[in-house]
């Protein structure tokens, strides 16, 4: 898929991150589509480019948002997405994180070094203090990620979040600035 990539926000080694536009409707469905059975059951990013546009616009215009793609720097192919859900400021200063991989990326180190990029621009540009993660326990590879990039576990709720047609239990992870040394760089791996 050509790419014409706008500006990334912060940069890495392999991937860039940068804002969603509603030109990303055709590769991102795309890829969520090759990407259902990575996703299921834990996730379902739209597929459609109607469905697109309706997840797309709350993270381009509503500030309790951030929506961020996760591009591979040598192409700008769409390697994943991360957002920032339920933005609190005041005295909180907290944000949800939410984040998936497409399949040609997956295992491949991409959305690690994404996910870095984003905590480092959560906690520098956009003055968030904490960031949470909520993961279903079964979800071994967003655990793994999330421990990874430094989020402890904070605790269990049963029936939390509606997924797939029922109540799922979803364990917290949490990070905060203190936590996360300054500026730290990205990792890789491979």
């Amino acid at each position: 898929m050509p790419h014409t990539a706008p500006r990334y926000l912060a940069e890495g080694p392999r991937v860039g991150i940068r804002s969603f536009t509603p030109d990303d409707a055709a590769e991102f469905t795309a890829r969520a589509r090759q990407s259902r059975d990575l996703h299921r059951p834990w996730l379902f990013p739209p597929d459609t480019e109607e469905g697109y546009a309706a997840y797309a616009r709350p993270l381009i215009e509503d500030p309790a948002r951030a929506g961020f793609l996760v591009c591979e720097k040598h192409d700008g192919a769409i390697a994943g997405f991360i957002n920032i859900n339920n933005i609190v400021r005041g005295g909180f200063q907290c944000g949800a994180l939410g984040y998936g991989a497409f399949a040609h990326a997956a295992g491949r180190g991409l959305m690690r070094e994404g996910l870095d990029l984003v905590i480092n621009h959560a906690f520098g540009p956009l003055g968030l203090h904490r960031l949470e993660i909520n993961v279903q326990p079964g979800n071994a590879a967003s655990i793994a990620l999330a421990r990874g990039a430094g989020f402890r576990l904070e605790g269990f709720s049963p029936a939390m979040l509606h997924v797939d047609g029922a109540w799922r239990d979803h364990e917290r992870w949490a990070l905060t600035a203190e936590m996360r040394p300054a500026g730290r760089p990205p990792r890789t791996t491979g």
